[in-house]
């Protein structure tokens, strides 16, 4: 196996330094992003690992830019102490699949994303107790890059979803038209309400009361909409993942 090359432990070091105000920075821009007990201490614990790995990680002959690399890389350790740390119930995790799950195959039924009555008519409740399982399911949308689609120890990721066999890697193409296109055409297939939402959430990054006031929607509905535009784009790259196996 041939390792990519690091920097030496002193430019490692100085990377570590230099970037130390992006751990403050992705922690302030992720607060609205998980649930309340998880402290502003867990957060930034988290990311100074991430900034940590980034740096004894970072491979130089890419030619990526160190601080690109290190937000994704203390992102995903935030994400993955926030699972660490159990806050989802097996009981809500069980729903969260079924949503999924239902989603995936009344979308294969129908050759489109099902709509909303339909979601809560398969699942056998009303659409008024499938908007309140949305809302509580929410937070588990905020996942890493890294996390598998099967949740298998072997399973492949989101990453790897975006990566082409014997290609480059997605870091290599962060930018590149070719991530931007395929995700492009995912977003294009949700609602208008859920693109804005996703919007506004990720790269505007307002809280969920802030877009709460811009579409005039309530904030529980916006938590809906955003948790409901996640299970979408899964099952999209799931589906994605599919075609390209077979």
């Amino acid at each position: 196996m041939v390792y990519p090359p690091v920097p030496p432990l002193d430019d490692r070091s100085q990377l570590i330094r230099e970037h130390m105000s992006l751990v403050d920075i992705v922690v302030q821009r992720m607060v609205p992003q998980v649930p309340s007990f998880m402290t502003r201490d867990d957060m930034t614990s988290a990311a100074m690992e991430g900034l940590i790995d980034a740096a004894n990680k970072y491979d130089t002959s890419k030619g990526a830019k160190f601080r690109t690399f290190a937000e994704y890389r203390i992102r995903g350790a935030i994400y993955d102490e926030m699972r660490k740390l159990d806050w989802f119930s097996r009981s809500l995790r069980e729903k969260h699949s079924q949503l999924t799950q239902t989603m995936l195959r009344l979308e294969r039924k129908l050759g489109r994303s099902p709509e909303e009555d339909e979601m809560a008519e398969d699942m056998d409740m009303s659409l008024d107790e499938y908007h309140d399982l949305l809302g509580k399911v929410s937070h588990l949308g905020c996942v890493s890059l890294n996390e598998t689609l099967d949740h298998s120890d072997e399973g492949r990721s989101f990453l790897d979803s975006l990566q082409e066999i014997d290609g480059p890697t997605p870091i290599d193409l962060i930018e590149s038209r070719e991530i931007t296109h395929l995700l492009a055409d995912i977003l294009e297939e949700l609602t208008e309400k859920e693109r804005l939402v996703i919007a506004l959430y990720y790269y505007e990054e307002l809280t969920q009361k802030e877009i709460a006031e811009v579409i005039g929607v309530t904030e529980g509905r916006v938590s809906q909409l955003h948790s409901q535009a996640l299970i979408k784009l899964r099952v999209k790259l799931i589906n994605t993942e599919l075609y390209e196996e077979e």
